[in-house]
């Protein structure tokens, strides 16, 4: 009986878990929809007031100079967003899988004992 009581508790632990789980993703999910559109914005600022200024300029060379200071921040934009991205994905894979981490001791530990008691009960008969 108490093998079946354990399976019962791992499984609504397991339940459980799956639900904590999924909230934390939804909310990684509007994290990582809450960054894109930020960094969207920020970047469709920066592409205005750099056309402003390139519409100002009187040279080519100034033209020029604009548009390769332009590239340069925007590269540096986009490592620097895709380095956060990285972290937000990795943080929402390892808060994911915590709550499933003492489900699986859990098991294990189930586990364990029930072989334990077969092994026991086996080892019983053959010493009747």
């Amino acid at each position: 009986m108490n093998v079946y009581e354990d399976a019962s508790k791992i499984t609504q632990e397991a339940l459980d878990n799956a639900m904590k789980s999924a909230s934390v993703v939804t909310k990684g999910f509007q994290q990582i929809a809450a960054e894109t559109t930020d960094f969207t914005k920020r970047a469709y600022e920066q592409q205005a007031e750099m056309l402003e200024k390139l519409f100002r300029t009187k040279t080519l060379d100034k033209g020029i100079e604009l548009q390769a200071d332009y590239a340069k921040t925007a590269y540096q934009s986009w490592v620097s967003q895709a380095t956060r991205m990285g972290e937000i994905y990795a943080d929402l894979a390892k808060q994911a899988y915590k709550p499933f981490e003492q489900t699986a001791l859990t098991a294990t530990d189930a586990g364990s004992r029930a072989a334990k008691q077969v092994s026991q009960s086996a080892e019983k008969k053959a010493a009747a």
